[in-house]
């Protein structure tokens, strides 16, 4: 049983899981809660401190998301972040106004209190701000402990009540000094041990999944990436040859893909793996569809109508093991607060509502750099913990516009060469992502003397730690250079070659 917990409130920001990742991070379990949590769950939960999350809302508007005011008289610490800290300020006595000027990404932070919270923190620090209001007047009991040029507020303290609040982000990697202030708060404010580790989570996860499971059997799908390999190892412990793992080979797989990871999860593991070809289904029903958010809801569809085929050659299936994420979940859905959706996933949205399995997710609470701790623990190869994430969807998403066997082909053999190279030149390991993108134009080139008109590829490339947030990779000309040159040459029907070079956000990782 875990006693040190830390509660997020999420009031709705993309970075509300950044928030529990971080947390967890440090080796304090963590959980998320929406906004409007019922106090009786709140205490039953058994929180050591809570963290207002950030959010899209002003305070003053209509229908801003509040929690019950009686979280504050729990006697508990309480950090609030950006619109959790106006909104600490609002209900408990102090002025929440329309700042003259928005302020939105780096600004420097300069502290005002060496102590508590920023205990060992620089007295001026490069933080992350993204807020168009700010407290123009401190509740009763608060004192300003840190300012910015914008913000005579940036943060702000009640130590005899243990609420504390800042106007930035310190969970995004953009603020330097943000995990020792993270961690200030959950240690020394909160008085959290490092109790949660990714050991102590596999013998909890093992113990609920045979639970859960009881006497029936799991199907399990693979999809050759990370996630959904980590799933199957981590069902397969708990429950050993109870379990069917299904890779369903869609034909908009990267190349070699399927056999390679049945290849390596039989060697290593020993599972029951059965590959389904149903390329021919799922190109069928893609013709004709360029709208990305139809593409994963037929893929979704088609997904599980294929599971559920397979199911049932199977006796005494129940349960449908899933490798969803933490990140999957918030950019699908309004999954435990109002946070904005942005894309749908098909191992989260997509799902039949008359489908027979039930499901298991036993990674949804976790983000991909914790399934990589979780995959190393569990005795895993590198070749699969280490492998750049790969979407559900697979190459649909990336092959804009029509989905063909013969662009899906084209697309397959670019990706190729981009693994290729980047791997040859030493900077898989240092990448989030590489891959190939086919555009939906062409255009004019030269080739032997001959005018041509052939297709275009974009190359995507980002660092990132957790695919919240992500800068485009500064790849070496030369490798870009071998890159283009390998693609045109050899790739028939592609003439361009571009780099895109957009971040998250703006942009996204994927280009649907």
């Amino acid at each position: 049983m875990i006693n040190d917990k830390i509660l997020v409130l999420d009031f709705g920001s993309q970075y509300t899981q950044l928030i529990a990742r971080r947390v967890r991070e440090s080796k304090v379990y963590s959980e998320i809660f929406p906004f409007n949590a019922s106090i009786e769950k709140i205490k039953f939960f058994n929180p050591k401190g809570i963290i207002l999350s950030g959010g899209p809302c002003s305070v003053y508007d209509k229908g801003a998301p509040a929690p019950d005011m009686e979280v504050f008289r729990l006697g508990l610490p309480i950090l609030g972040i950006c619109y959790g800290m106006q909104l600490m300020a609002h209900y408990l006595g102090g002025r929440v106004a329309k700042a003259v000027k928005r302020e939105y990404g780096k600004a420097e932070l300069i502290v005002g209190d060496n102590s508590d919270i920023f205990k060992k923190v620089s007295k001026k620090t490069k933080v992350w701000m993204s807020h168009g209001d700010r407290i123009e007047k401190l509740p009763k009991g608060f004192s300003v402990i840190g300012h910015t040029d914008n913000s005579p507020i940036a943060a702000m303290a009640n130590k005899e009540k243990g609420f504390y609040a800042l106007q930035f982000h310190p969970e995004v990697a953009h603020t330097d000094e943000g995990k020792k202030i993270l961690r200030n708060f959950v240690y020394d404010i909160c008085g959290c041990k490092q109790t949660w580790t990714m050991k102590s989570f596999i013998e909890t996860s093992k113990k609920e999944i045979k639970e859960k499971v009881a006497d029936r059997r799991v199907i399990c799908g693979i999809s050759g990436g990370v996630d959904s390999a980590v799933t199957a190892v981590l069902v397969h412990e708990a429950i050993g040859d109870a379990i069917t793992c299904i890779f369903v080979d869609n034909g908009l797989l990267r190349a070699g893909e399927a056999k390679k990871v049945e290849d390596t999860l039989r060697r290593n593991f020993h599972m029951d793996i059965r590959v389904v070809d149903a390329s021919e289904i799922f190109l069928k029903r893609l013709k004709g569809v360029k709208d990305p958010e139809r593409k994963r809801k037929i893929i979704g569809n088609e997904f599980i109508r294929v599971f559920e085929a397979e199911a049932m050659k199977i006796k005494n299936v129940g349960f449908l093991a899933q490798g969803t994420l933490y990140p999957d979940v918030i950019e699908s859905t309004s999954f435990k607060g109002p946070s904005a959706v942005i894309k749908s996933h098909h191992n989260v949205g997509g799902l039949l509502k008359k489908m027979k399995l039930k499901l298991i997710e036993p990674l949804r609470e976790l983000f991909k750099d914790e399934v990589r701790l979780l995959g190393k623990e569990l005795g895993m190869p590198d070749e699969i913990i280490y492998r750049h994430p790969f979407p559900g969807p697979g190459l649909a998403i990336r092959c804009i516009g029509d989905i063909t066997r013969g662009r899906t082909e084209v697309l397959r053999k670019a990706d190729a060469i981009v693994l290729e190279e980047i791997k040859k030149a030493g900077l898989y390991g240092e990448l989030w992502q590489a891959f190939a993108v086919l555009l939906p134009t062409k255009s004019v080139g030269v080739m032997g003397d001959e005018r041509t008109y052939e297709n275009v590829i974009a190359v995507r490339a980002v660092t990132s730690l957790d695919g919240m947030t992500a800068d485009w990779a500064k790849i070496p000309y030369e490798v870009m250079e071998r890159i283009s040159n390998r693609i045109i040459n050899e790739v028939k029907g592609v003439n361009r070659v571009v780099y895109d070079i957009t971040s998250k956000p703006p942009g996204t990782i994927e280009w649907e």
